[in-house]
């Protein structure tokens, strides 16, 4: 199993002071030396945490492989093709939204996906589709000719943060995953097997099979052991644990969580 470290939030962190530190550039190293098999990165047309030169530098200078997150919108898939990262992984955005809410609408974005993975493809980058799990969007992901898809696991994520964290007792409670326990448990299995069945579909149609959102140390490995998923991508609970244990071994213990 693959380990991407998302550093998005080390470029929060800066933003949130407007200053020069911490600065992403600096955790390339420290992410190679722990053991990641990928470094990701997004950047978003509000720029809210990387900034184009952190992705120029990051890009040019990252050890491992750069997974570039970013919009269909077409001046972001210029910037991408001029970076030339090691992938780019289509992802939706909001303006107003906290973080990535779901997967991409694949089946409604046929034309400008095309568009976007056709240009990606001429400058030789491949090609993820960050997709919620359902058959239609593999399908439609498959048809598009992108070689890997990455399933958003929000789903899975709100219903064991609801099951086995106080998120229910918050201000932050999803109400309407306020259900009994019995009912929870059912829901999260129903997660799980959706995600090992189509995993498999999607591996058996030649789709490389990526997973991403929400994942923790409590939760990943139910995720890290599900067949045909080979890579992962986490971000924000690895930097949120390095604020307290440092990076490395922030990153080494969720290899121990995903390696189980």
């Amino acid at each position: 199993m693959k380990l991407g470290v998302n550093i998005d939030h080390i470029a929060v962190l800066r933003e949130a002071r407007k200053i020069n530190d911490p600065n992403p550039l600096d955790a390339l190293g420290i992410c190679k030396l722990a053991g990641a098999d990928q470094i990701t990165i997004h950047l978003r047309e509000d720029r809210r945490h990387i900034q184009d030169s952190d992705a120029k530098n990051i890009i040019s200078l990252s050890q491992l492989p750069v997974n570039l997150e970013c919009a269909i919108e077409p001046s972001m898939i210029d910037i991408a093709c001029s970076l030339k990262p090691h992938r780019v992984t289509l992802v939706p955005e909001k303006r107003e939204e906290v973080t990535t809410e779901g997967g991409l609408a694949v089946t409604g974005e046929i034309s400008r996906l095309q568009n976007a993975i056709i240009k990606l493809h001429d400058h030789e980058i491949e090609v993820s589709l960050f997709i919620d799990p359902t058959l239609e969007a593999i399908n439609a992901s498959k048809e598009l000719g992108a070689e890997w898809i990455e399933f958003h696991t929000g789903s899975y994520a709100n219903v064991y943060a609801m099951l086995y964290a106080n998120l229910s007792s918050t201000h932050c409670s999803i109400k309407e995953l306020e259900l009994p326990r019995d009912i929870l448990l059912q829901k999260l299995h129903q997660e799980l097997d959706k995600l090992t069945i189509l995993s498999k579909k999607a591996h058996e149609m030649g789709l490389k099979v990526a997973a991403g959102h929400g994942l923790n140390y409590q939760n990943v490995q139910a995720i890290a052991n599900i067949p045909y998923i080979e890579e992962l991508n986490i971000g924000q609970s690895i930097i949120a644990r390095s604020v307290f244990t440092g990076l490395e071994k922030a990153i080494l213990d969720m290899k121990k969580c995903i390696e189980k």
